[in-house]
């Protein structure tokens, strides 16, 4: 059965959907960004961002579930590390559509040249 856009990809554990959703939100790319400088706490993360910690750490829920971070507790402080390898899915998607898109640009590149070429 072929696979629904929605249904979860089994060796990253994670659908594309989801990490593209995650990634649709300003923030959350900002939070992507800095942790791709080293792991931070919840609190460090939040400092820059001018909202309630209850609705900060709804962002880092959903880059949670995405599979794009991920979190340890010790004590009452909990830490934030960027997970990679749902980045490199999207990479190969768009990989593969910058492919697509390049060989049919290509295609239509030489049917115009025959084109040109037949009306001289």
């Amino acid at each position: 059965m072929p696979k629904r856009s929605g249904d979860r990809d089994e060796e990253v554990g994670v659908a594309l959907d989801d990490v593209f959703h995650a990634l649709s939100d300003p923030t959350r790319r900002q939070i992507v960004e800095r942790l791709g400088r080293g792991p931070a706490t919840t609190s460090d993360l939040a400092r820059p961002f001018d909202m309630a910690l209850p609705s900060f750490t709804q962002h880092l829920r959903v880059l949670e579930r995405a599979g794009l971070v991920t979190s340890e507790k010790q004590g009452r402080v909990r830490t934030y590390r960027l997970a990679p390898e749902p980045l490199d899915r999207v990479d190969d998607w768009l990989a593969g559509q910058r492919a697509l898109w390049t060989r049919r640009v290509d295609q239509l590149d030489a049917l115009l040249y025959d084109l040109k070429e037949q009306q001289k």
